[in-house]
């Protein structure tokens, strides 16, 4: 037994699934534990180390000492209750194979699931080493080709996943460029409606401007009739153009964009702020931007038309200062 043991051992076999095996097998020889661990390769190994009985118990709810005694009752009604020679080994009468002992029978019955065996005088010799070579390499030779499929398999599996993972990748890496696109798009439509929004405004402020001359000539015709004692010309003589449209209502911003330009250099500076903040937090988003800039030092100015903020004006907010919607500040250190 101990010389099968170290001979599967050799091969490469788990020791607890040898011992298993031996167990099993009541140590009835080096096939028989082969047998036995081909047959149960990918089942777990019982916590008791895999006594037959044990086995026996999960596998019908049945003991050995019962399973002993149908065997033995079997083999005594083929042999009508005696045998006139010595048996020297059993037999399966439903295939015909030969075994050394009642346990090497009993694993037979439990794999093939025949039940009909006779005593038999033939005596089973031993596996010469040249016959236990052969019975280990045609082991290494199913073994071999078992994991070769294993391979191809893994193979198969290894490549489905990279498959899988490569296109997770692509995946991702396209709803990144649609997020990126619907970004740009925003920003896009927001520039959009500011310049309208601007030349609106501009139109109002022109249109504002020409109500305002319209107003002063009329003003100063009445005047000047006065003064030459003429009588005082109605607003239909004095204006030869159609009145005006009223003035559109000016539109409440709430946010300022400016853009920045640094005399100490570099690339403008353009950010988009509350209408409600001050110029110190104008003065404090540049000093976060550029070192060369100091917040307490800095100053602002505009260059149309020509104005320098002081610091009295820092506390102000961009609506106050006439920097909303849009505006263009210098600045210096």
């Amino acid at each position: 037994m101990s010389t099968d043991r170290q001979m599967l051992l050799d091969f490469g076999f788990e020791e607890a699934r040898i011992d298993w095996a031996l167990k099993a097998t009541r140590g009835a020889g080096l096939q028989p534990a082969m047998d036995h661990i081909l047959a149960n390769q990918d089942k777990p190994i019982p916590a008791d180390g895999g006594s037959s009985s044990n086995a026996s118990k999960a596998a019908g709810g049945e003991g050995d000492d019962d399973e002993d005694e149908d065997m033995k009752l079997a083999i005594s009604m083929s042999q009508g209750g005696s045998s006139e020679q010595e048996a020297k080994s059993i037999k399966c009468s439903e295939c015909g194979k030969v075994f050394r002992n009642t346990a090497m029978a009993e694993f037979h019955a439990e794999k093939s699931g025949h039940d009909q065996f006779e005593e038999s005088v033939e005596e089973i010799k031993p596996l010469t080493e040249e016959e236990k070579k052969q019975k280990l390499a045609e082991l290494r030779e199913k073994m071999a080709e078992k994991r070769a499929k294993k391979s191809v398999i893994d193979a198969e599996e290894q490549k489905a996943n990279e498959a899988l993972r490569r296109k997770a990748g692509k995946d991702a890496g396209r709803i990144k460029e649609d997020l990126q696109l619907k970004e740009a798009l925003k920003e896009a439509e927001q520039k959009k409606r500011e310049k309208v929004e601007e030349a609106k405004a501009r139109e109002a402020v022109k249109a504002q401007i020409e109500a305002d001359k319209k107003a002063r000539a009329e003003k100063a015709a009445k005047e000047k009739a006065l003064r030459e004692g003429r009588a005082v010309p109605s607003e239909a003589s004095t204006s030869t153009a159609p009145a005006p449209a009223a003035p559109a209502v000016k539109k409440e911003y709430n946010e300022a964009r400016l853009q920045i330009r640094l005399a100490a250099g570099g690339a403008p500076l353009t950010v988009t702020l509350p209408a409600t903040d001050t110029l110190r937090n104008v003065a404090e988003y540049v000093a976060s931007q550029s070192l060369a800039y100091d917040v307490d030092t800095v100053t602002f100015a505009t260059t149309f038309p020509r104005k320098v903020f002081t610091k009295a004006e820092w506390g102000q907010t961009l609506k106050e200062l006439n920097l909303v919607p849009s505006a263009v500040l210098m600045a210096s250190q």
